[in-house]
């Protein structure tokens, strides 16, 4: 089974109501079950018990109406492991988009530590009066070792976008990252995270574009980068670091800038595609996204075509990751 077919067998599965990452024998799963214990246990003694600062407030020097970026999600999108507001991947997005935009941004974090898929709906409600922009959202990790059944998932996260693009709100999702870089986490456990986190990946694609929303695949982006340098880590060697949020906001940066028309075309100058076209079908586009580094993926037509006999069409395109301007607070603050 090809990566496109598995992501297409987890959506469709999604949409009506099934769905697992696959079955293993019993002496395997009572393997797993306690490497699983183990790196829990590695890996709770050692992170921070406090999520760090909100962060929560206005963004750039400028003057006006500001663009209002709502950040939701787990850990990741809190920026736990971290010790200063501006460490966390919704600061370092707010201060990017108020330079890029030339206005303020104020920033409205709803985003819980431990949150999975299904709490997302609750998230929305949360941030729907604040009349977002934007919507960040970074989610995956906990349904993959919560052991949640990846079709449910997708169709919570689906629903999240679907909720929020009612209200005219544009969103980015940073897709489940790639649990193979963890490293309290043994083998075999290891190479099947990395099989499930990239397989959820891929399924989170192709229902975060259909609600005509876009994503950047996180996973992709920060394994081979973590695998190899442990400093992105942070001492729990689970959540990244301050150089490891700063490494994800950098690459979420351009999808949030594009997605509300203020990202400068001459940064895309010179931007090799990944093919020659590289508009594609969903499914094909989704398994491409999830194994390649920081690939963004949004909704595209061809001839005026939303679809073609293999599905919605998308673009897929890999941005450079950006420098990130140091953080700024407005008058009001944090």
């Amino acid at each position: 089974m090809t990566r496109a077919s598995r992501a297409r067998r987890l959506a469709t599965a999604a949409a009506y109501g099934g769905g697992g990452l696959g079955v293993v024998g019993a002496g395997l799963a009572t393997l797993l079950r306690e490497e699983a214990r183990r790196a829990r246990r590695r890996v709770s003694s050692r992170t921070a018990k406090a999520d760090p600062p909100t962060g929560e407030g206005r963004y750039g020097r400028y003057r006006g109406t500001p663009v209002v970026l709502a950040v939701l999600g787990d850990s990741s999108a809190v920026g736990l492991g971290v010790d200063r507001a501006e460490q966390t991947p919704g600061v370092l997005v707010a201060s990017a988009l108020a330079e890029l935009a030339e206005r303020p941004v104020q920033l409205v974090k709803v985003a819980v530590s431990g949150a999975r898929s299904e709490h997302l709906a609750a998230q929305v409600e949360r941030v729907l009066p604040a009349a977002p922009d934007v919507a960040m959202i970074m989610i995956g990790a906990n349904d993959v070792t919560a052991r949640a059944k990846p079709a449910l998932a997708v169709r919570d996260l689906a629903a999240a976008v679907r909720r929020l693009r009612e209200t005219g709100c544009e969103v980015v999702v940073g897709t489940c990252p790639d649990l193979g870089t963890i490293r309290p986490v043994a083998q075999p456990l290891r190479t099947l995270g990395r099989r499930w986190s990239r397989q959820l990946a891929a399924a989170q694609t192709m229902a975060v574009v259909a609600e005509g929303g876009r994503t950047v695949s996180l996973g992709s982006l920060l394994g081979p980068q973590f695998a190899s340098d442990r400093s992105m880590f942070s001492p729990d060697e689970f959540h990244p670091s301050a150089a490891g949020y700063a490494a994800a906001a950098a690459c979420l940066v351009p999808a949030v800038a594009d997605a509300l028309g203020v990202w400068p075309a001459s940064a895309d100058r010179g931007i090799r595609s990944l093919r020659r076209d590289s508009v594609r079908p969903i499914a094909r586009a989704a398994a491409s996204a999830a194994g390649r580094p920081g690939t963004e993926v949004r909704p595209a037509s061809v001839d005026g075509a939303d679809a073609g006999p293999r599905g919605p069409w998308a673009l897929l395109r890999r941005r450079r990751p950006q420098d990130l301007p140091e953080v700024t607070a407005g008058p009001t603050g944090r």
